[in-house]
């Protein structure tokens, strides 16, 4: 995070009310399993059965890095429309409090909807996270667990009833995450 992104976390760490800090991040969930080491017994192989389409739906999720906690909104495609239902969705979450949403450059986080969005809702503010750097939003190790849980080795036929296990598994796991004291922390030491 470069200078004016610093001052920004500072500003928002002074304001009265308390500022929420969120990652958020996009998935898709196909309904064709993919594949992990698994335990069996010796001489009987696991069978992960193949679906031939490649039926598909998308999430948005934001992990409250302080909490741990997860709010998730199921969309069928990735477009500046539906950023702004989850954009809501996080404001309804958190109703009296200022947020910070850490997100990267994608497409959908851009454009005319979102800019009149924000301008609309001040008490919630973005930061993007650098280009190619996956590793720094905590949300992308909540895909990986959430996957590894729920649809590595599935064994469901239908795709809604695989992206409601999906939403199950986000809305009722707590991930922790050591992002504030990792990145933030130094920063703000004294604010938060």
């Amino acid at each position: 995070m470069g200078g004016h992104d610093r001052k920004k976390l500072i500003d928002l760490a002074l304001a009265p009310e308390p500022t929420i800090i969120l990652a958020e991040d996009e998935a898709k969930l196909y309904l064709q399993a993919s594949t992990m080491a698994v335990w069996t017994p010796r001489g009987q192989p696991f069978v992960v059965r193949l679906d031939p389409g490649r039926a598909s739906t998308a999430f948005y999720g934001t992990l409250n890095v302080h909490t741990g906690q997860e709010i998730v909104t199921q969309a069928e495609h990735l477009t500046a429309q539906t950023t702004v239902v989850h954009l809501q969705a996080l404001l309804d979450a958190y109703p009296r409090s200022n947020i910070l949403v850490l997100w990267d450059k994608a497409p959908w986080h851009r454009g005319a909807a979102i800019r009149a969005f924000l301008a609309a809702h001040p008490r919630l503010s973005l930061l993007t996270f650098p280009t190619a750097a996956p590793d720094l939003n905590p949300q992308e190790h909540v895909w990986r667990a959430t996957r590894r849980a729920v649809a590595h080795n599935h064994t469901q036929r239908r795709l809604p009833d695989l992206a409601a296990r999906f939403i199950h598994y986000l809305q009722h796991t707590t991930f922790v995450s050591s992002f504030l004291h990792k990145y933030m922390y130094p920063v703000c030491a004294d604010f938060i």
